[in-house]
């Protein structure tokens, strides 16, 4: 559904690596060591260094998420984020796609008014995502600050969750909308 990525400057990397060798030490030490650090990386031409470097690539699926949540013992979130996410759009889904086949009223009547119940957890699954969203974005930086540039890509996961919410809205309206013409004619 989504991947995120994280650069970083390779000369920041530099500079970076320089401070930890040096954190540890006294003041005087500190300049004496970095000076040395400075010639040797001169030397390398770690100093003209240019460009970025890939740091870490997280892709995830709902699947991978659910899976996630249940290894770390969240086993609570990690069935309400299947429920929400997998189950009740799936039963809607196919409920929607039966009531476009030629049965029976009364059974039309059920698969309504079962749409209509499940229609009230519709945005469940939308709140999910972007929870999910939200979790990856907080847990890319991991602590680096500005250092590490953090990128996200939307995945085909990504799209087939907005078709079927596209689906799912406009199915919706065009069941309301044959039920509302059919109670008009039925009081005409």
């Amino acid at each position: 559904m989504l991947t995120m990525t994280g650069t970083i400057e390779k000369s920041q990397l530099v500079d970076t690596g320089k401070d930890m060798l040096t954190q540890d030490l006294t003041e005087d030490s500190r300049a004496n060591t970095r000076g040395i650090l400075d010639v040797a990386a001169s030397l390398f031409g770690l100093d003209t260094l240019q460009g970025e470097v890939e740091v870490f690539r997280n892709s995830r699926s709902i699947i991978d998420i659910i899976t996630a949540l249940y290894q770390s013992h969240n086993f609570v979130v990690a069935i309400l984020v299947g429920l929400f996410s997998i189950v009740i759009p799936t039963i809607k889904l196919i409920t929607m796609l039966i009531l476009l086949l030629p049965v029976a009223p009364s059974i039309k009547q059920r698969l309504r008014t079962m749409i209509s119940v499940i229609g009230k957890w519709s945005m469940a699954d939308v709140f999910v995502v972007a929870i999910i969203v939200a979790y990856m974005a907080g847990n890319a930086s991991a602590g680096m600050g500005d250092t590490l540039k953090t990128q996200s890509q939307f995945e085909i996961g990504f799209y087939y969750f907005l078709g079927y919410c596209i689906f799912s809205i406009a199915s919706q309206m065009m069941i309301d909308m044959t039920q509302t013409q059919k109670s008009q004619i039925i009081t005409n």
